[in-house]
């Protein structure tokens, strides 16, 4: 049975019958539909400023907070 799976898995790059681009998709909307609860819940977002290469929140109100690095 487990080398079966592992041959479905293999064919054309198909998991549980989807492809790896589907799977992105739905996965990034996952994460978008998360960072929307979590601003109508007046909860910050986890985010990172590639300029500044640096981790921050952001706030509903469009604050930021930097961590320090460490």
């Amino acid at each position: 049975m487990e080398r079966a799976l592992t041959e479905d898995w293999d064919k054309d790059d198909n998991i549980g019958g989807l492809s790896d681009d589907e799977l992105t998709y739905r996965f990034k909307e996952a994460i978008r539909i998360d960072d929307e609860i979590r601003r109508i819940k007046g909860l910050p977002v986890a985010r990172y400023d590639l300029e500044r290469r640096q981790s921050y929140l952001e706030y509903p109100d469009g604050t930021r907070e930097y961590r320090e690095k460490p």
